[in-house]
């Protein structure tokens, strides 16, 4: 048996055997069980891999997900890692990034103010709540940091947002198309949603984010905001944001 953690957190409203067949759908043709086991203190989720096909499957998981690096001595300076926002809202000095370390104890990546105003506002003097706000910067929101050090006494790193997470928020930006956030449910929820509602013709694609965050990509002309009444009615449990690029450049210039 292989155990695995992967870079995906366990959310309240979903149960271990949903996530279990999930995972297992995609280890279809290989011979091995799947089965989460108890999630982490972070609601990292964690996997036991048996079977003939057990190596291949572990691959493959870390493939489709990544792997959480789990302990302190897995993380280098000067390195790339994904993550999930955590405590959003709840600092104006920094934005806090868990990566998957909790051992010997949980550790986040904490990217300061300065650098975030820096990457993303053209260096304006901008609140922290209102680029959080303005980038929909949600909790469990996957994103991906450049780890600069490792601050012992604070228990945190010091980290920057990689350059593949800022070409991505420029693309977005870019595009000039909004996009609705929407996390905590799966793919199928989110397009099954798209096409009860009626709004199939309002929605380019729903990208994947990770397991269970997407982005619900809008036609040019279509307003997110009037895709939540609808759409959030049928995913009761999901939390939902907006990336509208045209607020976004009524501030920043790209």
């Amino acid at each position: 048996m292989i155990t695995v953690t992967l870079l995906e957190k366990m959310y309240a409203n979903l149960s271990s055997r949903t996530t279990e067949s999930y995972i297992q759908s995609l280890c279809k043709g290989l011979n091995v069980a799947v089965k989460v086991a108890a999630s982490t203190e972070r609601r990292w989720i964690r996997v036991n891999v048996s079977g003939e096909d057990e190596i291949a499957a572990s691959s493959l998981l870390k493939e489709e997900f990544s792997l959480a690096p789990v302990n302190v001595k897995n993380i280098k300076k000067d390195t790339v890692y994904g993550g999930k926002i955590v405590f959003s809202g709840k600092s104006n000095l920094e934005i806090f990034v868990d990566i998957g370390v909790f051992l010997p104890e949980p550790m986040d990546a904490a990217v300061p103010l300065q650098h975030i105003q820096a990457q993303l506002v053209d260096g304006r003097k901008m609140p922290l709540r209102r680029v959080i706000q303005l980038f929909c910067f949600l909790d469990n929101l996957p994103t991906e940091v450049l780890v600069k050090r490792i601050d012992d006494q604070q228990k945190r790193f010091v980290a920057e947002f990689s350059e593949k997470q800022i070409a991505i928020i420029s693309c977005w930006i870019c595009s000039n198309l909004e996009r609705l956030i929407v996390l905590g449910t799966f793919q199928e929820n989110v397009e099954k949603a798209i096409k009860t509602s009626g709004h199939f013709r309002d929605v380019v694609a729903v990208e994947r984010l990770g397991m269970l965050e997407h982005a619900v990509i809008c036609k040019l002309g279509t307003n997110a905001v009037g895709l939540i009444p609808k759409i959030g009615r049928l995913l009761p449990d999901a939390v939902l944001g907006i990336f509208s690029p045209k607020k976004i450049l009524r501030f920043v210039k790209i």
